[in-house]
């Protein structure tokens, strides 16, 4: 294992990756990526949190299932974020996919899924029954005028699928689930972050991000099986070495070019945001335990790569949050989000005679800045 601050794959190891996986696949290809979110409680493990209120960042024609602006409520250790499913094939081809989720509920699909499971136990997937993988075809894919990250994950070579009456380059999902993620992330007493992988197999990639007011800079190390410390990085970091870094990295687990670009850039404004958090890649048989996936006809090759967010509750953090409570300054619902409610929730543990103070603030500012979006 090595650490250090900025890591850049060999070209060489570039190059058998992109040897590994053509552009252009021969035979029926499935590639998925996705994103799992939690946060670190006090002893590194994954704690159970709401987003504050409905901020909805998809279009308008994704079936929600009634949970648009009301999946806050939900409370999980984990968000499940965007997974999208690509198809490749050489003809066309009528395919039936399951995506099951015993520790969670999707919430969102498209096009619509056949949603599984127990709605009142929030278990349960999805299902297209009848996808149509269509290569060499452009139909007109649904689009709105407002901006959406959702639209960067069709900028691949992906075959279009029809379902229904529905186009898309991609099935797409998301959830929320109540799981323990493969890695423990505890801030010790003298700055570090302590990581500690929980799984039976390395974690390909684990890396300590930060951003204060803009100034950024991150630590990595890859291979981690056991426990290792991560000092805070320097501030001196460039978001484009970064990016490059991360998506070379998405290639050498089994992802395409275009498809991890496409994953870097949907999530850029998000991975990147204010804040510290660890950035790792989920090992494989975690992917696959967590959402059991089944293509009929079986393909010919899989890959599967989820990256992995566990959202930092540092002293900087908890300063700065604190610090605009005392002003009562609603940009910091700008820079915090949808952490926000767990960072006041840690404030009101750590100093319960503020406790009130720090609810009230949720209460009005909080909530007139962020519920009014989904109204």
């Amino acid at each position: 294992m090595k650490s250090n601050v900025f890591v850049v794959l060999s070209a060489a190891a570039v190059l058998n990756a992109a040897e590994i996986h053509p552009a252009q696949p021969g035979g029926f290809t499935v590639h998925e990526w996705g994103t799992f979110t939690s946060i670190a409680g006090e002893d590194g493990a994954a704690i159970y949190w709401d987003v504050l209120a409905g901020k909805d960042d998809l279009p308008g024609f994704v079936d929600s299932r009634g949970y648009r602006c009301l999946k806050s409520r939900i409370s999980g250790t984990v968000r499940m974020e965007t997974p999208v499913l690509y198809f490749y094939s050489p003809r066309a081809l009528d395919v039936r996919v399951t995506v099951a989720f015993p520790k969670g509920l999707v919430t969102e699909s498209y096009p619509p899924a056949r949603y599984q499971g127990d709605q009142r136990s929030r278990t349960g997937g999805a299902e297209w029954n009848n996808v149509k993988v269509e290569p060499h075809t452009t139909p007109d894919l649904p689009a709105e005028s407002a901006p959406s990250r959702y639209y960067a994950a069709r900028a691949t070579d992906a075959a279009p699928v029809t379902v229904g009456a529905q186009h898309e380059k991609f099935l797409f999902y998301r959830g929320v689930g109540s799981f323990a993620v493969p890695l423990s992330a505890r801030l010790s007493a003298d700055g570090k972050v302590v990581v500690a992988n929980l799984s039976t197999d390395p974690v390909p990639l684990v890396m300590l991000f930060e951003n204060r007011g803009g100034r950024l800079g991150y630590r990595s190390a890859d291979a981690v099986s056991g426990t290792l410390s991560l000092s805070p990085p320097s501030l001196d970091g460039s978001l484009p070495q970064l990016c490059g870094h991360l998506e070379d990295t998405l290639v050498a687990q089994g992802l395409f070019r275009k498809e991890a670009r496409a994953m870097v850039e949907t999530w850029r404004d998000s991975w990147f945001e204010e804040g510290s958090r660890l950035i790792y890649i989920v090992p494989s048989p975690a992917v696959d335990a967590i959402l059991p996936l089944q293509v009929d006809p079986a393909p010919s090759q899989t890959a599967r790569v989820f990256v992995g967010r566990i959202e930092l509750i540092t002293p900087e953090t908890r300063q700065a949050v604190e610090a605009a409570v005392a002003a009562h300054d609603p940009s910091v619902v700008d820079r915090y989000g949808r952490f926000l409610d767990p960072i006041l929730n840690r404030l009101s543990v750590a100093d319960p005679a503020g406790a009130s103070r720090f609810q009230q603030f949720r209460a009005t500012v909080v909530g007139s800045v962020i519920a009014p979006a989904c109204r």
